[in-house]
């Protein structure tokens, strides 16, 4: 086993080291995974039901899928290497023979027919040093059935041009076939471009090289996945001639975009078609249309700052837009996907600087987006329907800069319909400026469209507005913000003593309160947090115990500054180990178990009862200091029982005595640990 393993770092340290580009790369990773198949053997991923292969990485090796599609492996005999009967794997070096010999060799006879017929057999046999991408056969024949009638019947030309600008007049290995580079064909200098990934995948005008490296005497072939045709247009000339693209030639224009896509780049175009267009509710097409900030955004968001052409797609890979935010390019099958959607109708259509995929439905960046619509796309379905029937549709329509602090659907509970009450709550969820989460800082105030003042509440595991705290990413829209929240605003309504009076359920500890002579310091301005006895924890205590700390005004006193915590926590701002500082005593250990919060392992019945000066949190058991022995770590949940140094003792000759341990102790590595010692 130690020796294998030698073997296996050994080869990953040589695969890193020979391995001189992403190619060669996956070409080492499946002569490692071939290897106990024999010399010089590959092993590649080959998606069930098709003839596509790949050689592949580690990830996707351990994966087993290719584009969502399950694969099996595959064994074959590595570029330029050949099986011999009675042996293992292939150990025999191909015998180098000149390029048109070489194409019948590596299935790419229909290739070598046609230059054949073509008159390019002698040229390809002769002296000279070339680059072939030579087609497959599947290739030719996924040619439509015109376009091969057209090429084959005027061989002297059409076909000749065809196959010359399949082939460059100098050899290129895929070492020299970097990423972005072109080189001129020989067909009257058009350039055939050159794209590299990283996955390894090697691409020639997006066709992908399946077969590379097949050496030749008088060149080099690299057999490839379709035919490809020579490119004069950039990608707006595409866009330009293509009457499917009408509504995307003219919003190109209006936004000023025309000079960019004229220029040279590598650029990805996923271009949305006139259908696209006329499935956006036309106030919000003729919105964004007549906002040139907004629909310059939402045409960037359609373009890439890289080349992708859907062969180099193996899996979802999120990619930066022109705009600045990413989207997630993938596959399923055959189908090309964006945000894992099969809307891409056309792929491939390449130009000079870039390529463009057809797709059948408009992508709207949230920068370009009102705040309903920001709304209408997220996880906020009831408070977007409040927020329109409290009649604050214009506000979520229009041009202001707001933030909407909208809660989770599973925020709201209990009656939802439109009362004056809950219609002013909806109104104070919207802040008066737009906001980034990233910009706000602690104690910090907000004003709302309502008037109120709602502070925030910075933690170490969460950003926090009143009792609601910050639940997904920032939406940010073309004139407003939306903060998603994981609770409906309580918005604070009085004093600590206050919300306490409103309570029945503190009747007797507002009568203890002011027996202890408190009540001035829960009215004045402040931050504290109360972990507040409701009447059921006074109600659990021995009357005889509860009488004597009623008459006594100091302990009482001390029992209930022991249950005040200096400073703001909200529930949110509670972490698995947090620790509060009460205005008397011991620190109070705080922990979270299935979404309760735990105060010296007593529970939070009710939490975040907002105040001007703190905010409570009833609790229904009086809080005791916690045991000095007992693990803090356990403060979030029931105490597990202290242990004697005796019984674990016991314990110890206990487990000694074990079969198992005395098995342990006479195996050969355990004695070996003890002469090492």
């Amino acid at each position: 086993m130690k020796v294998f393993l030698q073997v296996l770092v050994l080869s990953l340290v040589l695969t890193v080291c020979v391995a001189r580009s992403p190619y060669q790369a996956v070409l080492q990773h499946s002569r490692i995974r071939g290897r106990q198949q024999g010399p010089n053997v590959c092993a590649m991923q080959q998606i069930k039901g098709t003839d596509k292969k790949y050689f592949t990485n580690c990830k996707q090796w351990y994966h087993r899928k290719i584009c969502s599609q399950p694969t099996v492996i595959t064994y074959e005999c590595c570029p330029g290497y050949e099986k011999i009967p009675g042996e293992k794997g292939c150990p025999a070096a191909l015998p180098l023979v000149n390029i048109y010999n070489t194409l019948g060799v590596v299935g790419a006879s229909t290739t070598q027919m046609y230059s054949e017929r073509a008159k390019l057999k002698e040229e390809i046999e002769g002296p000279g040093s070339f680059t072939f991408f030579a087609p497959s056969n599947e290739a030719w024949a996924a040619l439509p059935t015109e376009i091969l009638d057209a090429l084959v019947s005027n061989v002297n030309i059409e076909l000749l041009n065809a196959l010359h600008y399949h082939m460059v007049n100098r050899r290129l290995t895929s070492e020299e076939l970097k990423h972005g580079s072109s080189f001129a064909s020989m067909y009257q200098d058009f350039h055939v471009h050159i794209h590299h990934y990283t996955n390894g995948i090697v691409t020639v005008n997006c066709a992908r090289l399946i077969k590379p490296d097949q050496h030749a005497t008088n060149g080099i072939v690299h057999v490839v996945d379709r035919v490809i045709t020579a490119i004069s247009n950039n990608v707006h000339t595409l866009i330009d001639i293509d009457e499917d693209l009408e509504t995307l030639r003219t919003a190109i224009a209006a936004a000023g975009l025309t000079n960019v896509l004229e220029n040279e780049g590598q650029y990805t175009i996923f271009a949305p078609t006139n259908e696209a267009f006329e499935k956006i509710p036309q106030e919000t097409l003729n919105r964004i249309l007549g906002d040139p900030v907004a629909l310059k955004d939402l045409l960037n968001y359609h373009i890439l700052k890289h080349m992708q052409c859907a062969e180099s797609i193996v899996s979802g890979t999120p990619m930066e837009t022109l705009q600045g935010t990413v989207l997630e390019v993938g596959c399923d099958g055959d189908q090309m996907t964006l945000n894992g959607k099969a809307i891409i109708t056309k792929k491939d259509q390449l130009g000079t600087n870039g390529v463009i995929h057809y797709i059948n439905e408009l992508l709207i960046p949230d920068s370009a987006k009102t705040l309903l619509e920001l709304a209408e796309g997220s996880s906020v379905a009831t408070a977007t329907r409040l927020f329109v029937d409290a009649g604050l549709r214009s506000h979520l329509t229009g041009s202001e800069a707001l933030t909407m602090l909208a809660p989770l659907d599973d925020a709201f509970k209990g009656s939802l319909t439109m009362t004056p009450d809950m219609r002013k709550l909806m109104t104070n969820h919207i802040l008066k400026e737009q906001l980034s989460s990233k910009s706000l800082y602690h104690g910090q105030e907000l004003e709302t469209l309502g008037g109120l003042k709602l502070r925030v509440f910075v933690y170490r595991n969460n950003l926090c507005i009143e009792n609601a705290c910050i639940a997904a990413h920032d939406k940010t829209g073309r004139f407003a913000s939306m903060f998603t929240v994981d609770k409906v605003l309580t918005p604070p309504m009085g004093t600590v003593m206050d919300v306490l009076k409103a309570d029945d359920r503190f009747s007797l500890l507002v009568g203890a309160i002011q027996t202890a002579g408190m009540t001035e310091l829960l009215n004045q301005q402040g931050a504290l947090t109360f972990f507040a006895p409701t009447n059921d924890a006074f109600n659990a205590l021995p009357q005889s115990e509860l009488n004597k700390l009623m008459r006594n005004r100091q302990e009482l006193s001390g029992v209930l500054r022991y249950h005040l915590g200096e400073g703001m926590l909200v529930s949110g701002g509670v972490g698995s180990h947090t620790r509060v500082k009460p205005l008397q005593g011991d620190k109070l250990e705080l922990g979270v178990r299935n979404y309760t919060v735990y105060i010296n392992k007593i529970p939070v019945a009710d939490a975040d009862l907002m105040a001007t000066n703190g905010v409570v949190h009833a609790v229904n058991s009086i809080i005791k200091p916690l045991p000095l022995k007992v693990d803090r770590e356990q403060a979030d949940g029931p105490a597990a029982p202290l242990r004697s140094a005796a019984s674990s003792r016991l314990d110890s000759r206990s487990f000694r005595n074990d079969d198992l341990f005395q098995k342990v102790l006479k195996s050969r590595s355990s004695r070996t640990m003890n002469h090492s010692q």
